[in-house]
């Protein structure tokens, strides 16, 4: 059997539909690490590239026998591209893509800019909004200010509750661990506003670059989750998931993750910029300079092209293949994955390394694994 046929699909298509923000997030994989090519894309995402896009997305559906796809509009920050461009791109990909497929909407925010005029579109194309929020405004504004240094809190907590009149587009809430914040404080202030997913990230960092730490000796952001967990396993009133902690569980269990961050299961998203060019992880902009360039783009060459790509071979081994020597011993390594693509790299050694969360991971899924022993859950 060839290794084309043996690729895993990609499923998730995320559109750079605006390539500029009206915030200024310190820790911004886009604007503020190590890659700055997005501030030299074009500044929103044409329709000529959204038809190409959608395009290909048809031929790879077809060529794959897929029946669902995610369509997911990206930044910076995607509402920046205006109401109308956006009913027009949204309308160019869902009539570029064979009708038989389930085209499933999704647009990440920082909320600030959301209107009725916005939902009403949001209705039209069945979107769901996930938005972005570290906490209370203390927590939030540590990192998450407008380009004149002014909080961004109050505007993206009026668009959280603008969509909550409306709960079937509200997709959750997602939030970077900051360890100066009490994590129960930041995890209730988010479950008030009744998301249906709360999903926690750690900072990008690797082992050149690493994260900080207070004390490096001990697993700082793993003992922030586990509160999380205990927070969120200990009030029954709770409805939301925590998209980390339940795909430890599953993972635990022998299913597998939902997302990329997590567990050995290949990954099977791509992303389309603002002028058409194909990344594979744009994370990795937090790496180095060029790390996500495949030099393909949508108006060129077809998903398949990158799906076979050298940079991207790593994301199509299956099980711990490409992992490093000490995360294929580890007995953790089924949950964990080896952590987080990004997480792992070093100028030394690439990316077979552990991830630079490794400690925290591991202290993170025993104190989960743990605590379902106890409860006889598993």
């Amino acid at each position: 059997m060839t290794r084309l046929e043996v690729a895993v699909p990609f499923r998730t298509f995320i559109l750079k539909t605006a390539n500029r923000c009206n915030i200024d997030c310190d820790y911004c994989f886009v604007f503020n690490s190590k890659d700055q090519a997005a501030r030299h894309l074009p500044a929103r995402m044409g329709l000529d590239v959204a038809r190409a896009a959608a395009r290909r997305i048809g031929e790879h559906v077809s060529a794959h026998g897929l029946l669902a796809v995610h369509v997911v509009l990206h930044g910076g920050e995607p509402l920046l591209a205006g109401v109308r461009h956006t009913a027009d791109l949204l309308a160019a990909v869902r009539e570029g893509i064979p009708a038989s497929v389930e085209v499933q909407f999704e647009l990440q925010t920082n909320g600030t800019l959301l209107s009725e005029a916005w939902l009403d579109l949001f209705e039209r194309y069945r979107v769901v909004v996930g938005v972005s929020l570290d906490g209370p405004s203390a927590a939030n504004d540590r990192h998450r200010l407008t380009h004149h240094g002014r909080s961004s809190s109050a505007s993206t907590v009026r668009g959280i509750e603008l969509l909550r009149s409306r709960p079937h587009l509200f997709a959750g809430l997602l939030a970077v661990v900051d360890l100066a914040n009490d994590p129960v404080e930041v995890h209730d202030y988010l479950a008030a506003f009744e998301p249906p997913v709360i999903d926690f990230g750690f900072p990008h960092g690797t082992h050149d670059d690493p994260p900080h730490r207070d004390d490096p000796t001990r697993p700082e952001y793993g003992l922030w989750m586990s509160r999380v967990y205990d927070a969120w396993l200990d009030r029954p009133e709770y409805r939301h998931s925590v998209r980390m902690l339940e795909d430890i569980i599953a993972l635990s269990s022998g299913v597998r993750s939902s997302v990329e961050t997590l567990g050995l299961a290949p990954p099977t998203s791509v992303v389309i910029e603002s002028d058409g060019t194909i990344e594979g992880v744009d994370t990795l902009r937090s790496v180095e300079e060029g790390a996500t360039r495949l030099e393909l783009d949508v108006f060129d060459d077809s998903f398949d092209a990158a799906l076979h790509h050298p940079k991207l071979q790593h994301r199509q081994e299956e099980g711990a293949a490409a992992l490093a020597e000490e995360c294929r011993r580890c007995p953790l390594v089924a949950v964990c994955g080896g952590g987080y693509l990004p997480h792992r790299f070093s100028r030394n050694r690439g990316y077979q390394n552990p991830s630079v969360y490794c400690t925290d991971l591991a202290y993170l899924i025993r104190h989960v694994q743990g605590s379902l022993q106890r409860h006889g859950w598993q």
